[in-house]
């Protein structure tokens, strides 16, 4: 799945109108890399989606 961030640029983590690749949603929130080159947590309502994946890991576990 691919996601748009709609917040602000954030110390060049995350970028305003940027597209994510989600891999995978965790508790119903996204995980994604970065623009630090991790993959982080962040929730939902911060982005809108703009490709759906069927196949996408999900995970129901407690978030990290």
């Amino acid at each position: 799945m691919k996601v748009r961030w709609l917040g602000k640029t954030e110390a060049l983590i995350l970028t305003t109108d940027k597209i994510y690749d989600v891999i995978s949603i965790e508790r119903g929130w996204y995980r994604v890399i970065d623009g630090s080159g991790e993959d982080y947590l962040y929730p939902p309502e911060v982005f809108e989606i703009v490709e759906e994946d069927n196949k996408i890991k999900k995970s129901y576990g407690s978030i990290t």
